[in-house]
Formats: C-alpha cells, structure tokens, sequence
C-alpha cells in the first residue's frame, strides 16, 4: 500500500490541543471548524469527537452547522469516542447509557462510522467477560440501527487488556458490526508481538489508531498514555511493521486513525499539531511498502 492510497482520520486527541483525557475539561480549546480546516490543509480525510466536544460544537454551530463544516472540509469519515460502564450496573451504567443514547442520535445524524468504546481504567470490579460479551452483542445491535460499526479499544490499564481480552468478547457476542480498535501503542505497550496483530481475523478489525511509544515508560501505563505518546517513526516502536501485520491480517478498512496523545504535541500551533502528526503517519506507509 503506497502513501497515494492511504486516507488518514485524526481521532480527537490528536488535533484537541491543549487538553487531554480525564483532565478537568476534555473540550478543545480550538473551535471544531478551526481543527477542521487546519486538517483538510494537512491532508487528513477523517476527524473523531468525543461526545462532550460535540455537544459543545453543536451548541455553538447547531447540528446542521456541524454536519457542514464537516462536509465543507471534505471529512469523509466520521468517529466517536469513548462509552465507558457499558458493560457495568448502578449509577456508572446509568450514565454509560444516556451517553450511549446521544452518541447513537448525533452519530445517525453525522454519517458515523465508527463508535469507540473501552473499560473504563478506574474500574476495579471483577472482571467478568460473559457479561461484557452479552452486553457488547446488545450494544452492537443499538449502533447498528444507524449503520455504524463498535470497536473495543483493548487498553493494557482497563478490564480489557489486550488482544485476546477483547477477541472473547466480540467472537462470543458474534455481532457483524462488532469488532476491535487496534490501536498501536495498546500493542506495544500490552506487549503483543506484530505477529499476534496479523492473525486477528480481518472481520474483526474495526479500527486502526497509528501513533508510537517511547523509548521507556514514564509513570503508570495511564500517564504514559496520557502524556507520552510519540509521533509514527519517533518513538521506540515499529509502525510499519504494524502495518505489515495489519495488512497480513486482511485489514480492508477505508481509512487509518492517528492518535496522538501528547504533552509535547499538545502544545503546538493548530497548523502545525495537524502537519506533523499527517506527514510522520503517511511517511510509515512508504517506508512500510520499501520494506516489502
């Protein structure tokens, strides 16, 4: 696969600026038509939203405004992120599910492709995979009635920890539209070799995050996660052969997400966060195909 033939999807923290996950706001300091247009300047074909960015962007420009902007920069694909407590009880659930409610309402209304979930990482319950398998099935079948599709994001900090984890889950509940997010530092990080990331079957893979991991972990897997996560090609992983292993996998996804959760990243100029995070994530593909 050569560079030419590759659409990119900024997910939300990539382009989100000076905010980051669990922090005391989670909504971009940039509005949603600024992070839009610097990613059409920079190539990419794709964005994610959390769902509290989006309920904001849709108070400041309407539903309608939104659905523009994204089709006035060319974003063919569209995400959200991230439902946790889906699978659990009580106060957490109830929560879960009105988030659940908007993400399949807005996301219907958006053209959304893609739904991310994960386990939350400060659950401490027992870890109880036919339960979530029961839940992810049912899950599935709500975002399917807007035809988009759940993928688990395995985390090597949450209930769900890595490849296998996750496999149960959606092999049991046996849903079409139901899969994982693979995302590259959640491999390396959980310490799965690439060839373990070329034998997940291609029905299962429902989304691609490329970024890369340093060279030693700083703090918990979380903080790492959180505050240290390296462009593709400037850390100690190797994103094409991630790549390769996808491909040998039978990956046909339309497009690939970059994640890129990033103290240093994060401070950069709207501009300059998007280019750098396109350029060194195209660049994987070309060295992926001389590789071959």
């Amino acid at each position: 696969m050569s560079a030419k033939e590759v659409d990119l999807l900024a997910a939300y923290w990539t382009l989100a600026g000076d905010v980051y996950p669990c922090a005391a706001t989670e909504i971009s300091p940039f509005p949603l038509r600024d992070r839009a247009e610097a990613a059409a300047r920079a190539g990419w074909k794709g964005v994610g939203l959390i769902l509290d960015d989006l309920e904001y962007s849709i108070e400041k420009y309407g539903l309608s405004g939104v659905k523009k902007i994204l089709e006035d920069t060319g974003m063919k694909y569209f995400e959200l992120e991230i439902l946790m407590d889906w699978y659990l009880d009580g106060e957490a659930r109830v929560k879960s599910d009105s988030c659940r409610q908007r993400v399949i309402e807005l996301g219907g209304e958006l053209g959304m492709r893609n739904l991310k979930i994960g386990a939350n990482p400060f659950d401490k319950s027992p870890v109880d995979f036919a339960r979530m398998t029961d839940e992810f099935a049912t899950l599935c079948a709500d975002v399917a009635t807007v035809g988009a599709t759940v993928a688990i994001e395995f985390m090597p900090f949450s209930r769900i920890r890595n490849i296998a984890d996750a496999l149960t889950i959606v092999e049991g509940a046996g849903q079409s539209n139901g899969g994982l997010m693979v995302d590259h530092w959640h491999v390396a990080r959980g310490g799965s070799p690439y060839s373990e990331v070329a034998q997940i079957p291609a029905r299962f893979i429902k989304g691609v995050e490329l970024d890369d991991v340093g060279a030693q972990v700083k703090g918990t897997l979380f903080d790492d996660s959180t505050f240290n996560r390296q462009l593709c090609g400037e850390g100690a992983g190797d994103c094409p052969a991630f790549i390769d292993a996808l491909q040998q996998a039978g990956c046909t996804l339309p497009y690939y997400g970059v994640e890129l959760i990033s103290e240093t990243h994060r401070k950069f100029p709207l501009d300059e966060m998007a280019k750098r995070a396109f350029d060194t994530t195209i660049a994987q593909f070309s060295a992926n195909r001389a590789a071959a």
